[in-house]
């Protein structure tokens, strides 16, 4: 009788320790070194990396228990704040919601001082819309070939917009030119934001533009979509053919945007804020936002990221060379 006590009074002991360790453990877990996180946006605000950023700040905060914000650093087609990052201390502190024209295009058309594959980790996928080839509504133009065959008809009278050189807008204007024999200008500007806008006021006739972004626009009746650039039709504009359905089998591409940390930034911090930002990513109201955005849903490892943007890699640099892309 006395050995069962006390057995039972040792096993019971022994499980409040455990219990206290696993509330130890859960409470170093929640303490996150950095007293403010800062997300920084590589282009002006309301640009899509800016929405995108908002969107899992409150989520992310509550996960780390810290305060996270935005910081827009926008400028030189998004290197200014990619290599800003880049550059930042690995501590977890700084991070980038990044793209594919900062990380993997970029690279192929500027001298940049840090190479983004080299100088920072991948985190976590975010998002990634396709594009949208739209037009001024002055233009008669209800299809990607009545606007090719217009512009073949007046050489040098069209220019397209775009948010900046290197930007998936820019290249894919560019490879429209290559493959259908187009003379038109590209005309790059400092964000989606300024690009829009001048389409919309009928200063420029075409661009290429996100899901994202120009939705909200389709409503003014001011800019007419053509086709969009995914693989299968978006979940936003389900009434919009796609390029590839159209016969333009190459104008399958999107935008996909993701967070980044510095280079060496410590594994076990990495993998933290991957799975407070899974969280975020699914949770009902960040996941409703980005499906009317017209994104998939991406969200994964570092590790999955990180073979994402390797595959990526070379297919940005073939399409540089074979546009001829010039920074502008």
């Amino acid at each position: 009788m006395h050995s069962f006590k006390f057995s039972t009074a040792l096993v019971l002991g022994a499980a409040l320790f455990a219990c206290t360790n696993a509330v130890s453990a859960a409470t170093a877990q929640a303490a996150y070194p950095c007293k403010v996180v800062k997300i920084v946006s590589p282009y002006p605000p309301g640009c899509t990396t800016d929405i995108l950023a908002r969107l899992l700040t409150q989520g992310l905060g509550q996960g780390l228990g810290t305060t996270v914000i935005v910081e827009n650093k926008g400028g030189a087609s998004s290197n200014i704040g990619t290599e800003f990052v880049s550059g930042a201390a690995p501590d977890g502190c700084t991070l980038l919601l990044g793209n594919n024209t900062g990380v993997v295009i970029n690279r192929n058309l500027y001298k940049l001082r840090l190479d983004p594959v080299q100088s920072l980790v991948p985190v976590v996928e975010v998002a990634s819309v396709p594009l949208v080839l739209y037009v001024n509504a002055a233009e008669s133009d209800t299809t990607p070939d009545a606007l090719v065959a217009a512009v073949k008809a007046a050489p040098g009278k069209y220019s397209f917009a775009s948010g900046g050189s290197g930007s998936p807008q820019h290249l894919m204007g560019e490879l429209l030119k290559v493959e259908r024999g187009l003379d038109m200008a590209h005309i790059p500007y400092r964000g989606q934001g300024p690009a829009m806008q001048d389409v919309v006021a009928g200063q420029v006739a075409i661009a290429f533009e996100t899901t994202t972004a120009l939705v909200p626009q389709l409503g003014g009746g001011r800019v007419r979509a053509l086709a969009t650039t995914g693989e299968t039709r978006s979940k936003n504009l389900p009434q919009v053919p796609t390029m590839k359905e159209l016969g333009y089998g190459s104008f399958v591409v999107e935008n996909w945007y993701g967070i980044f940390a510095p280079a060496k930034t410590p594994a076990a911090m990495v993998e933290r804020l991957n799975q407070e930002l899974v969280k975020v990513l699914r949770s009902p109201t960040v996941a409703k936002s980005l499906a009317e955005m017209g994104s998939r849903e991406v969200a994964g490892t570092p590790a999955a990221f990180s073979s994402f943007i390797a595959k990526e890699l070379p297919h940005w640099e073939s399409l540089v060379k074979r546009t001829g892309a010039k920074v502008d």
